[in-house]
């Protein structure tokens, strides 16, 4: 039998309000007793004083490399990489090799990671291979676990092929998940267009490129009556397009990445290569309206579209370097210096969009806090002071623009499937 009891933790649940400090003792896995104070004697104790105890963490957009790229993440790195980072969940995205558009990919990755303290959720693709010409066999996909589709690195851009896509995810009550942005406009782009592309000769991606591809979906979507949901969005137009579809009632949602909330195209003129990313970094009046959806709702989720790239990949010239950073380990810390210690989100808010609003987007149950379920948590001190040093991630990619940045907030654990990853100080 094993015993576990987490002293003075500031328990947060926005599934049941619960909002306290009290003690929560766990056994075998599962949630015995929450009381102002417990004795237990056989049971492994952790002082979480000053830390908050929260339902376990949900990335719905993560990118791990398995099968096919695993010597930039494996599907183990990639969940130690979550662990690390306060995540009990994690949604892959299908661009692996072979794509995630079939039954037995979508089987290998829940079987191989049915073990770990991390549950990985597989997305299915929305087309064959991804090529966006002929759709994937999402019933079957369905079946074998994917918990939404998405052929996410590419804009499915056959109209016709989405509003199919809409119809079929909409019978299993799935979402369809855009990366919105018009191949045509996108083509050839390395950074946002804009004055700093201009003055240090990068080819640019306008905004254009990602508004009109999510107001031509939401259209779509408002037409077949589907489940509709924009991964990282990052411009102020397509912000403005969610919030309008939200007032009209549409199932519409979206999910913005920390780094979309926290850097800008400033931060490329240096040509670090780890700054380059898809969508690109805009403008301060986009970090702006980013902020501002999460305040007021329009943003559902916070998700990470963690991306690893090997060294010898990212050491190149800016223009040839792939799009992404990695982002598993540091959400927690930007999240926390930049939204709720600027007064932007309250620590229940933030819990919502990491935890809450992600699972139920992708249909997942939610996670209570209470006795007798399943213990599954995330535990974070929301003071912490820490340096992020990209040597020390457990990803084995190191691809990030925040080395050596100063975050407020850090995750400090994670207890899920009866198994507990406590990070030391």
């Amino acid at each position: 039998m094993s015993s576990y009891l987490f002293k003075k933790g500031h328990i947060i649940d926005p599934a049941t309000g619960l909002d306290t400090v009290k003690d929560v003792l766990v056994v075998d896995g599962v949630i015995a007793a929450i009381r102002d104070a417990i004795d237990e004697e056989h049971a492994e104790v952790f002082d979480l004083d000053g830390m908050v105890l929260a339902p376990g963490f949900c990335d719905m957009h993560v990118h791990f490399r398995e099968p096919g790229q695993e010597y930039k993440e494996s599907l183990q790195t990639g969940a130690l990489s979550a662990a690390a980072g306060g995540f009990t969940a994690v949604a892959c995205m299908p661009n692996t090799v072979p794509t995630i558009d079939n039954a037995e990919t979508a089987l290998y990755i829940r079987t191989k990671t049915e073990h770990f303290p991390v549950e990985v959720l597989p997305i299915g693709a929305i087309t064959k291979g991804r090529e966006g010409k002929e759709l994937a066999p999402m019933a079957e996909l369905r079946a074998a676990g994917a918990v939404a589709f998405s052929d996410d690195g590419t804009c499915v851009n056959n109209t016709k092929l989405l509003r199919i896509a809409l119809e079929y995810a909409g019978m299993f009550d799935l979402p369809v998940i855009q990366h919105a942005e018009d191949p045509y406009l996108f083509a050839g782009g390395v950074m946002h267009e804009g004055f700093v592309s201009t003055s240090i000769g990068l080819p640019g991606i306008p905004r254009l490129a990602e508004d009109v591809i999510v107001a031509r979906d939401i259209a779509v979507a408002e037409y077949v009556d589907g489940v509709y949901h924009v991964a990282h969005v990052s411009s102020a137009g397509a912000v403005q397009a969610v919030r309008s579809a939200k007032e009209r009632g549409l199932k519409v949602t979206c999910e913005v990445t920390p780094h979309h909330f926290t850097l800008t195209d400033e931060h490329v003129r240096g040509y670090n290569t780890n700054t380059k990313m898809n969508p690109p970094l805009r403008t301060r009046d986009d970090v702006i309206a980013m902020k501002e959806a999460l305040r007021d709702g329009v943003i559902d989720a916070i998700a990470t579209d963690h991306a690893p790239h090997a060294i010898f990949e990212k050491e190149v010239e800016y223009a040839h370097a792939p799009f992404g950073i990695v982002g598993l380990e540091t959400a927690i810390g930007l999240s926390m210096t930049e939204l709720v210690h600027t007064g932007y989100l309250t620590v229940f808010e933030l819990i919502e969009k990491m935890s809450t609003n992600p699972r139920r987007i992708l249909r997942l149950p939610d996670i209570r806090i209470e006795e007798g379920v399943p213990a599954n948590f995330t535990f974070f001190h929301p003071e912490q002071e820490w340096t992020v040093d990209a040597a020390q991630f457990k990803s084995r990619s190191k691809n990030t623009p925040f080395h050596g940045m100063v975050l407020r907030g850090r995750p400090r654990g994670i207890f899920n499937r009866q198994q507990l990853v406590w990070i030391a100080e």
